[in-house]
């Protein structure tokens, strides 16, 4: 007699994506409510089904911000236990140059507005940052951490490799 089948759990990070940009010595912010919270993050989110990493982080800094900005570089990929929900998230960084602002664009649910901050007001704002891969996306790029965005490969579903 066979073994009956069994449901294996695979383990699934949340695969999140952010964008650092900078102008000046600025860098756009989002103020947001989570879990009844003000906290403050780079414009960033999750990635979703069949889209690219690079598709992601413009749309999440169009949605949450109303800017639209051009990717530049992959920072890096960091991976860290959220403190939120307790689950793992893999985070893409990329640095982005803000290109047009459509201030009359509705942000994303949660999100109070877009402000633009330096690296010492963000850094002051202590546990008020949605979580530490604020300031270490930050720290990666002013450091010089600049990584080719076509480090980073995309196959459409049904795409040749």
């Amino acid at each position: 007699m066979a073994d009956s089948p069994r449901t294996v759990e695979i383990w699934r990070p949340h695969v999140t994506v952010a964008c650092v940009v900078a102008e000046g010595d600025r860098y756009l912010m989002v103020e947001e409510a989570v879990n009844g919270r003000l906290v403050y993050n780079q414009p960033a989110g999750h990635l979703d089904d069949g889209e690219s990493l690079a598709a992601a982080a413009l749309r999440e800094t169009l949605e949450e911000t109303g800017w639209t900005v051009e990717l530049q570089h992959l920072i890096g990929v960091h991976q860290w236990r959220s403190t939120e929900h307790g689950d793992a998230v893999m985070r893409f960084s990329f640095a982005a140059r803000a290109v047009s602002h459509d201030p009359g664009r509705p942000l994303d649910t949660g999100i109070s507005r877009a402000l633009w901050m330096s690296r010492a007001e963000i850094a002051a704002l202590g546990e008020r940052l949605r979580s530490p891969l604020v300031l270490l996306s930050i720290d990666a790029w002013l450091g010089g951490q600049r990584l080719p965005l076509d480090a980073l490969g995309y196959l459409p579903e049904g795409g040749a490799a």
